[in-house]
């Protein structure tokens, strides 16, 4: 199964993406996919079968979900990136979709939980300001050998400005311990640099380095945004994604809480009370 389709508590997190995406004014979306990943375009096909069946069965809360959860023909395009070569090169691989455009990449393993999306909370800053601009927020200085790393400039409100990026640098050579996570708004300059397929960090064709060398051409800022980011891709980011989302439902937050409770209790030192 791709990441991507991982559920978190009923949705993939594909889903919860382009949900996230749509929110923030998003009209057109190309899925950069791979080898094993096409239950992906599965997800948001029509399936005439299941609308009948639901229908006949009267579920119309379930068949109103599945309706819109679907996007719209000539919406959406899938691009096959061949070879497992970097967030870069998976990036550059839809260069001839997006144009001469600003872009907004999602990467649907970070999920954020947030009131106001987190793209949204970009787009909007990023219309004062323009040039590239990612999501940020600080982590421990020990794991930055994990993440894009800002070298800072200035900062002002939410928006931080660099000067530079580092892609996973050692703790003791990182410049700050504000980090890049998966949104991210790229100015067309991006994909020229993109083009030089050069590698970088592990090898890899690195989508922050790209970035890095239009600096001083474009602006770059970094986006402090309200809301709370599970990291997918790991098993304890995972289950904690799954938690919190039921937590926040009306529907589930009793059932959880008491779940949550038993368990806790259960642990060494646990206390049913706390």
């Amino acid at each position: 199964m791709p990441k991507e389709m991982l559920p978190v508590v009923d949705k993939p997190l594909i889903q919860y993406a382009v949900e996230e995406a749509r929110a923030a004014g998003i009209e057109e979306f190309i899925f950069v996919t791979g080898r094993g990943k096409s239950a992906i375009e599965d997800h948001f096909d029509h399936v005439a079968e299941m609308a009948g069946t639901l229908s006949a069965r009267g579920k119309e809360t379930e068949l109103r979900a599945i309706r819109d959860m679907m996007l719209e023909p000539g919406q959406v395009a899938y691009i096959r990136q061949q070879e497992p070569l970097g967030l870069g090169h998976a990036v550059w691989c839809a260069r001839r979709l997006v144009r001469d455009e600003a872009v907004a990449v999602l990467l649907a393993d970070d999920l954020v939980m947030a009131q106001e999306p987190c793209l949204k909370q970009m787009m909007d800053a990023y219309a004062a300001v323009g040039g590239n601009m990612a999501a940020v927020m600080n982590v421990p200085r020990a794991e930055t050998n994990r993440y894009g790393i800002l070298d800072v400039s200035g900062e002002e409100g939410k928006l931080t400005a660099a000067k530079g990026l580092v892609e996973k640098p050692a703790p003791e050579e990182a410049p700050s311990t504000l980090s890049i996570i998966g949104r991210y708004i790229l100015d067309p300059s991006v994909f020229a640099e993109l083009d030089r397929q050069e590698a970088g960090a592990g090898g890899e064709i690195q989508l922050t380095d790209a970035m890095a060398r239009t600096i001083g051409r474009v602006p770059f800022h970094g986006l402090r945004f309200d809301g709370r980011r599970f990291d997918c891709g790991s098993k304890a980011g995972f289950l904690e994604a799954n938690i919190a989302f039921a937590l926040a439902r009306d529907d589930m937050a009793r059932d959880m809480t008491d779940i949550v409770r038993r368990y806790a209790q259960d642990l060494p030192g646990g206390d049913a009370t706390t």
